[in-house]
């Protein structure tokens, strides 16, 4: 890392994993456009869910460790039970700290990651850029490296390393019919019980630069330090059957609101005490 730009800085306080995840989940909707630039048909009522993390895993050089060279690190985004994100994201870019050479890096196939070495912390923003059945959009998310653990009492150990992830939901409403096709029985998507009598098309498959290899982090060399997000996979559960619950309950208001001289219900009828 050169001194020719400000430097990061050499550390900075952060959560990071005590040997269990907490857990703060955040629901990142995608607005639907307003103009649509493709002849994409999109189901009403429906969200799909695509469950992520991101974050970075830092180990300490040890004896290898320079003035300038302290840590190895890896930022990277993942499915939340270590699925295959590429029938989602079509390329992911890291944007680095400007002392480093070519900062903007861009990972066009999963697994969506890089690795680099370094000194100082920083904050690394982190673009998605979805396919194009998916979302013309991107979605910027932003992350904190994090290389020195908190507990200071003893010497940083090269053994284990400094894990400091995030847990988001990005939700997809009114999917186009192409999209949902090609991912509804896709394990690293969480699809709702699809309207009766939808007739999706038949899956296009889409174009990737990863057939003949697995896109999943499932054995991952640095799997074994992945945080456990199963609790909010659980919590993802259950706010997709309650979408399920809603859906239904506004189709059944519009089907209300088309008989002659009934008007839309608001509220249920109170004939419970």
């Amino acid at each position: 890392m050169s001194h020719s730009h400000p430097l990061p800085l050499k550390r900075q306080h952060a959560a990071e994993d005590d040997g269990a995840s907490s857990i703060k989940p955040s629901r990142l909707k995608i607005a639907i456009p307003s103009e649509e630039k493709n002849a994409n048909r999109r189901v009403k009522d429906v969200e799909i869910c695509v469950p992520i993390v991101y974050g970075t895993i830092a180990f300490y050089l040890g004896r290898k460790a320079s003035e300038s060279q302290s840590h190895r690190w890896t930022v990277y985004v993942r499915g939340a039970s270590n699925e295959d994100l590429g029938v989602v994201i079509k390329r992911v870019v890291f944007q680095l700290h400007s002392s480093f050479g070519n900062p903007t890096r861009v990972v066009e196939s999963p697994p969506f990651e890089l690795s680099e070495c370094g000194w100082g912390e920083f904050e690394i923003a982190i673009t998605l850029h979805f396919h194009s059945d998916v979302c013309e959009k991107q979605l910027d998310l932003f992350h904190h490296l994090k290389l020195y653990p908190e507990d200071e009492s003893g010497p940083q150990t090269t053994k284990k390393p400094v894990v400091v992830e995030s847990y988001n939901e990005v939700v997809f409403p009114e999917p186009s019919e192409n999209f949902l096709a090609r991912v509804q029985n896709h394990p690293a998507v969480v699809v709702p019980r699809l309207p009766a009598g939808l007739n999706l098309p038949s899956p296009v498959p889409i174009d990737t630069m990863n057939d003949k290899e697995r896109g999943d982090t499932k054995d991952h060399p640095l799997s074994q330090w992945f945080m456990n997000f199963s609790e909010a996979d659980e919590l993802l559960k259950l706010a997709a059957a309650r979408q399920q619950v809603q859906a239904h309950i506004v189709k059944l208001r519009r089907q209300l609101s088309l008989v002659e001289g009934l008007p839309q219900l608001s509220k249920p009828p109170s004939g419970y005490d």
